[in-house]
């Protein structure tokens, strides 16, 4: 890398405007639909370090994290065993689940974050639209995407399990 482009890099880093998470009211949501319905659920516990400014975006980053072991579709059994089984998430062993935006991008009606998503070791690109928008003297980013569970090792192929996992964001944040 040539040094103009990382002096470029550094300096965009600095500008952007370093953005700190509510996580007490962050919702970090999942849903997965089967053949017998649609199971929902939500993980608790978001580590992340934000730096985002909409006219900065070559400055942006975005680093998230989520307690694995926070799963809970409502059910204590299901949760027990999406927590302790290898095939679902093993949170002993796999203690979180993260995302690294390697770069931000404009969309039509919004913005989109390509990075990698790691689940059980197993990391695989994956992009995020969202939106950012005022919320009073705050800021939301709101988001979903969507990955198929077999890419990371999540459950037996087939089965009663719907193939594709949809994660909702709804991330408040302050400066």
């Amino acid at each position: 890398m040539k040094p103009m482009k990382i002096t470029a890099i550094i300096f965009g880093l600095l500008l952007a405007t370093n953005w700190t998470v509510d996580t007490a009211n962050a919702r970090v949501g999942f849903s997965v639909h089967g053949p017998f319905g649609t199971v929902n659920g939500t993980f608790s516990g978001l580590a992340a370090t934000i730096h985002f400014d909409p006219n900065d975006l070559p400055g942006s980053s975005i680093q998230a994290s989520i307690d694995a072991s926070t799963v809970n579709s409502g059910i204590g059994l299901r949760n027990h065993h999406l927590k302790s089984e290898e095939q679902y998430l093993n949170t002993d062993k796999y203690p979180r689940i993260s995302y690294t935006a390697s770069r931000i991008e404009r969309t039509g009606s919004g913005f989109r974050a390509l990075g990698n998503l790691t689940i059980k070791d197993v990391t695989r690109p994956v992009a995020i639209p969202f939106s950012f928008t005022p919320n009073g003297n705050n800021r939301m980013f709101k988001g979903a995407f969507s990955f198929r569970r077999e890419d990371f090792h999540v459950g037996k192929e087939g089965g009663s399990i719907g193939d594709t996992i949809t994660i909702h964001l709804e991330v408040p944040v302050k400066k």
